[in-house]
């Protein structure tokens, strides 16, 4: 990579202009053409540094149900556990991690299912010893975004572009069958032509400024946190993958839970519940070019937040990582086969 696409990287990691022609104004912007845009985009994702570009929306906002989920699994059947994990199609992120707990994974189910039902199928299929449900008891931070120029301090601080008051609390129930339409083209990966919305639109059988005006509703509302790309942390040079992990006083959880999302850094910050064996309830997610970045960033949190009480646990394989797919069947699927359960008509044609 030059350092044009190391900067084009960076800004598309931002939110998108929800305009006609979102690729033509990005090219403005670093003094380049439309075409070039292109050609640059399309070498990044052919060499796996580029994932993505699409929609983020927000799980709970949704009104989907989600965690965190730790598992303590015999160390000769990991891969296999893993395996099984993965097939569930609300599974987006899974790794071995080095702690007791060696499987941790992120699970979302549809509103009107089951997640503890769902988690307890999965512990039971994959064989665990040990199985904690980690939910986010409040989101403090939530949203990647990676240095690729170098340029920036690792310990640099910002205010988070997303966190808990911009969620909504309504479970998903303003959303109509028109939201579910959109929201299902706009998770899809951008086609690469100048008016891409247009193409979506089309698909749909509305126009393009009827798209527009959608996505806009569905940002305003905080339904969709972002339209923006996703790399692959790894193929773009972020190898080291930490997951720190604190124990905060109860009475200082809200403190240090904002004073630790200001680092750029930190891409996920959330309070989740303890257990007897598990003492930490303010979960720090770093990214680095390798560990030492990521200690110095741990470093610096500590130090500024004066908690010592803590535990840094490394990805040390990666068994699934996806973008969620909602409003799916897959998930109705899954749970026929696994939980023998189906969803209500009502939440089916909703889908449909």
């Amino acid at each position: 990579m030059d350092i044009l696409d190391k900067k084009l990287l960076n800004t598309l990691q931002r939110p998108f202009s929800l305009t006609p022609l979102p690729f033509a104004e990005i090219g403005e912007h670093h003094g380049i053409g439309e075409e070039e845009v292109f050609e640059r985009i399309r070498r990044l994702k052919d060499e796996g540094i580029l994932r993505q570009i699409s929609a983020i929306f927000d799980t709970r906002s949704l009104g989907y149900k989600s965690s965190l989920v730790a598992m303590k699994v015999a160390k000769e059947r990991i891969d296999e556990a893993a395996e099984v994990v993965n097939q569930h199609p609300g599974v987006s992120h899974n790794y071995k991690r080095d702690h007791a707990y060696n499987l941790w994974f992120t699970v979302a189910c549809p509103p009107t299912s089951d997640l503890e039902a769902t988690v307890q199928r999965l512990h039971k299929l994959s064989g665990a010893e040990m199985t904690r449900i980690l939910p986010t008891l409040k989101l403090f931070k939530i949203g990647v975004e990676l240095d690729m120029t170098g340029q920036q301090s690792l310990t640099k601080q910002k205010e988070p572009a997303y966190h808990e008051a911009m969620r909504r609390k309504d479970g998903g129930k303003e959303l109509t069958a028109e939201d579910i339409a959109a929201i299902r083209e706009l998770q899809k990966d951008v086609e690469l032509v100048p008016k891409p919305f247009e193409a979506m639109a089309r698909r749909l059988g509305w126009t393009e400024e009827e798209l527009l005006r959608r996505a806009q509703v569905l940002q305003q509302k905080g339904f969709m946190r972002r339209f923006s790309a996703v790399l692959n942390h790894r193929d773009a040079g972020f190898t080291a993958n930490a997951m720190g992990v604190w124990a905060v006083p109860t009475e200082r959880a809200e403190e240090v839970g904002v004073q630790m999302a200001s680092f750029q850094a930190v891409s996920h910050c959330y309070l989740r519940p303890t257990y007897e064996d598990w003492p930490y309830n303010i979960f720090t997610m770093v990214h680095g070019r390798n560990i030492k970045d990521c200690q110095k960033i741990l470093d610096a949190i500590s130090e500024k937040t004066d908690i010592t009480n803590y535990t840094t646990l490394y990805s040390t394989k990666e068994y699934k990582k996806v973008r969620l797919k909602y409003f799916t069947q897959a998930q109705d699927k899954w749970e026929r086969e696994n939980l023998g359960t189906a969803v209500s008509q009502e939440s089916a044609d909703k889908r449909s």
